[in-house]
């Protein structure tokens, strides 16, 4: 359960649509539930706003399909990052109401429909490389599944600086601003200079020897000279959509405010 559901569900106590007794059923559940191999957190939704996000790699196959259908016997909606794709093709066997994303390994159910936002405007994603693209998919099919709208704008790199340039006024336009980039990873800081936006940068994992698998790109952005750059671990596209989310949702007032 979410704090949307939640609040659903205490409306129609309040317009008597709902008998208290009838309510308490939906608030009933353990905060936690036990499946031996996993502890699901029930609850998340109605403390943070969203579900619990299941991160798919390293899982086998029979646990990831128990988490999942654990979830959504609760009719919660679900995402799973990292799930590869003979992983992803064992579990939609058995749950075949799950779509799977193999740009951004990503299983989903629920997505709301992004022309139906409660959020006004969109948080862009931009990345530097080609390369870069899975990582830039599971930020904004985060952000999706969150209820929030993206654009994507790909291959924008300072190795053809006038790329970016000939983007500045859909950058403007931009409520929050998600760079992806390997490399040296300079294109934050670039960004960060031509727009007051909040800016999450990615680092990913793409890049020759001394890259080290990312860690150049990290170290990059850590000691970018942009003012306000913040930054999420290597390749952590799922990071960077959530938290720009929760910037993104201060966008709207919610009713008890």
């Amino acid at each position: 359960m979410d704090s949307a559901k939640a609040r659903k569900i205490l409306e129609k106590v309040r317009s008597g649509e709902l008998a208290v007794e009838e309510a308490l059923d939906g608030f009933r559940m353990e905060p936690v539930q036990s499946l031996g191999f996993a502890t699901i957190d029930t609850h998340r939704g109605i403390r943070n706003g969203f579900p619990e996000v299941v991160f798919g790699q390293g899982k086998t196959r029979e646990h990831l399909l128990g988490i999942c259908q654990s979830i959504l016997e609760r009719r919660e909606r679900l995402l799973v990052t990292r799930v590869a794709a003979d992983v992803a093709e064992f579990v939609r066997e058995a749950l075949p109401q799950l779509d799977y994303h193999p740009v951004a390994r990503c299983l989903t159910h629920d997505m709301p429909v992004e022309s139906e936002s409660d959020y006004p405007g969109f948080v862009g994603i931009v990345t530097a490389g080609t390369s870069d693209i899975p990582v830039a998919e599971e930020a904004s099919l985060t952000l999706r599944m969150m209820g929030h709208r993206t654009e994507l704008r790909h291959d924008l790199g300072v190795a053809g600086i006038h790329r970016i340039l000939g983007a500045h006024q859909w950058l403007l336009k931009a409520h929050v601003l998600i760079v992806v980039a390997g490399m040296e990873a300079a294109l934050p800081s670039v960004v960060a200079g031509l727009t007051e936006k909040p800016l999450i940068g990615v680092p990913t994992s793409v890049g020759y020897g001394t890259h080290f698998g990312g860690i150049t790109s990290l170290l990059g952005m850590l000691n970018s000279c942009g003012s306000g750059v913040t930054v999420v671990n290597i390749d952590n596209g799922f990071g960077a959509g959530y938290a720009a989310a929760q910037i993104h949702r201060l966008t709207k007032v919610s009713p008890h405010e």
